[in-house]
Formats: C-alpha cells, sequence, structure tokens
C-alpha cells in the first residue's frame, strides 16, 4: 500500500507541475497538444518508476504514427477501459486522437480548458437524440480534419472480468459516418485498479482487426473481450 500511495502522490505532482505549461500553450492548438501527449507519456514513466506498471502495445496499425486506414475512412477506436494507463497510452500512439467525454470533465481548470483547445469532444448524456446528432456532426467535422476517435463505449472504467455492456452511441457514429471500428482489449486493471492497490507487472494493450460499421453490439463486445481481463 505504500507504494501505491507514493505512486498517487507522485502522478498527482506530475499532473501539477504540468498545468502551468498548459496554461501557456492554450494560445496554439499545436503546442497544447505536443505538450498534452508529452504529460500523457510521463504518465507512462511514473507508473513504471513508481508503480512497476509497464505496459506493452500489440498488433498497432498505427505504425509510424499513420493511420491505417484511408483519411476520409478514418477508424473508430473502441477501446476496453480499466485505468488511466490506457488512456495515456493512446493519446501517446495514435495519431492526432480525440476522445468522447464526459462534458463536467472540460470544467476542470487548466486541463479543461486544454482538452478542449485539442478537440476533444464533450457530451451531455442527459440531452437524448439531440445531443447524438449534434455529436455526430462535431464527430465529422473533427475526422475531416484528420482526427482519429478513441472511445470507451462502456462509458465508465471497469474491473477484471465484469461483462461488458456497451452503450449504443458507438453504433450509431459508425453508422452514420461509415466509420470502421477496431476493438482494443486490455488488463490494466488488474494492475491498476480502479479503487485499491497497485500491482508492478507488464498491462497488454492489444488491437484487433477492423469491424464493419455494420458490426452488432455484441460482435464489438466480444472482439474488445476477447483480449480484455
Amino acid at each position: 500500500m505504500f507504494r501505491t500511495i507514493i505512486f498517487k502522490i507522485a502522478l498527482a505532482v506530475w499532473f501539477t507541475l504540468w498545468a502551468p505549461l498548459l496554461l501557456v500553450a492554450l494560445p496554439s492548438a499545436w503546442l497544447t497538444r505536443r505538450f498534452m501527449v508529452t504529460d500523457a507519456w510521463g504518465v507512462l514513466q511514473v507508473a513504471r518508476i513508481f508503480a512497476g506498471i509497464k505496459y506493452k502495445i500489440h498488433n498497432s496499425p498505427f505504425a509510424n504514427h499513420q493511420s491505417p486506414i484511408a483519411s476520409h475512412q478514418s477508424p473508430i477506436i473502441a477501446s476496453k477501459h480499466m485505468s488511466i494507463l490506457e488512456v495515456a497510452a493512446l493519446s501517446v500512439y495514435v495519431p492526432n486522437v480525440f476522445f468522447i467525454l464526459k462534458r463536467e470533465l472540460m470544467w476542470i481548470p487548466i486541463y479543461g480548458w486544454a482538452f478542449a483547445r485539442i478537440g476533444l469532444q464533450p457530451v451531455n448524456r442527459a440531452a437524448g437524440a439531440t445531443n447524438m446528432n449534434r455529436l455526430v456532426a462535431e464527430v465529422d467535422k473533427k475526422i475531416r480534419r484528420g482526427m482519429t476517435l478513441a472511445i470507451f463505449p462502456e462509458g465508465t472504467r471497469a474491473k477484471p472480468g465484469q461483462p461488458i455492456k456497451i452503450k449504443r452511441g458507438l453504433l450509431f457514429i459508425a453508422e452514420q459516418l461509415n466509420l470502421p471500428i477496431i476493438p482494443v482489449g486490455t488488463d490494466s486493471g488488474k494492475f491498476w485498479p480502479k479503487k485499491g492497490r497497485m500491482h508492478p507487472g507488464t498491462a497488454n494493450i492489444y488491437f484487433g482487426p477492423a469491424l464493419a460499421p455494420t458490426a452488432t453490439l455484441d460482435e464489438i463486445a466480444a472482439a474488445i473481450q476477447r483480449r480484455s481481463a
């Protein structure tokens, strides 16, 4: 438990140290993204140094930081979400990635401003169909600018062994924009759990073969779970 406490303190210090740098970078979207990617890279290093958590990425289609599919059909990354580790890893290794996140996270001082500056997409979960139509339009604009969408389709962090319950928003976006879906599985929750003690080891992040935009919820869930703890 001592190691876990030290790690959480180190992570908090890391985020705090980066806040003024992000504030300085805000006038430039390009510089803000570079700083955010470096910030994410640092999270991975803090986890390795203070918690003994390493990571390995398998079958990444983003070799040399290039999209594996033509830009007009940039894939949706549909990832299992167990910890901050996969958020940081996707931020570092997927070029021009943007996430859909609950709008309350955009209200965080400095970091929330940086999220908006680099194009992360807030969503109001209580707004219903009207919000989804607006969301699709915003996602379409960003993909046309060469960005890649990453979604945690369960909407929250999961525990190892917890069955996947995918929300229909992923299918709505994929079908409306005709975007293939790349499932991503992980076992990071075994080492970096939602609550409790950190455990040293190597977390794995697995990219699966692309699925068609018309894939069913069950097919997507099965593809993600196949490589998840």
